[in-house]
């Protein structure tokens, strides 16, 4: 008496090895759409804080945070509240003043947020003493924006001072993982982060030369600054 065989075919074993390879390249395709996304809106933070401040400029002939007038502009708008420390809060002197990170209402990056929001140009909470009122990034990072005056978050040192990042305004964004930092800085620069108008730095020192692109870890969280 013959025994039948079980197990499978050669041809049931191809096909299931087909099928895993599909569902693997799905997932891959959709993980990199979804990366594609987050460098994307990324972008995006850089590209629409000028548009911010040029559109509020030329509506209010003002600066956003730096609006002293602002109560006569839009209803609610928040004046930043001069402190001991120089170049925070120094109203209609046509900078913004105080670092991109401010949390306090004594510097007008802060107060930037409440002006362009009640203007209509952004979304989002009003009140600066709501939990949600300072912006993030796709990443969940801390988005801000502030003059090139007096800016420190990326330095060169003494004798390298003409590397500085250029620009009137400077706007940064941290917590953004480095495998998105080199796709972000080739969307909006040259590809390097040390050189150019966009430069990183890991997210964990407060300041300092920024990295190049060999040195940068794909795990690793970075601040992104970028000159407008």
């Amino acid at each position: 008496m013959k025994h039948k065989q079980s197990g499978f075919t050669l041809i049931e074993i191809a096909i299931v090895l087909v099928i895993i390879g599909l569902l693997l390249g799905g997932v891959l395709k959709g993980q990199e759409l979804i990366n594609s996304a987050k460098v994307k809106n990324m972008a995006n933070d850089f590209k629409n804080i000028p548009i911010f401040i040029y559109g509020y400029q030329d509506k209010f002939k003002a600066l956003p945070g730096d609006d002293g007038n602002v109560a006569n502009h839009v209803t609610g708008g928040e004046l930043c509240t001069p402190a001991a420390t120089a170049n925070h809060c120094v109203l209609n002197n046509g900078l913004i003043d105080g670092a991109w990170n401010s949390e306090v209402v004594a510097d007008e990056s802060f107060v930037f947020w409440n002006h362009v929001r009640l203007a209509g140009m952004l979304t989002g909470s009003t009140s600066i003493a709501a939990a949600d009122y300072l912006p993030t990034n796709s990443n969940g990072g801390r988005i801000g924006v502030q003059s090139n005056v007096n800016f420190t978050t990326i330095t060169k040192n003494a004798a390298d001072t003409a590397s500085l990042i250029t620009g009137t305004y400077i706007v940064c964004s941290t917590g953004i993982l480095g495998k998105f930092v080199k796709h972000l800085d080739s969307t909006l620069d040259n590809g390097d982060p040390d050189t150019g108008s966009m430069r990183a730095i890991l997210a964990t020192a407060a300041d300092g030369k920024s990295v190049t692109s060999a040195s940068i870890s794909d795990g690793d969280a970075y601040t992104v600054c970028m000159g407008i």
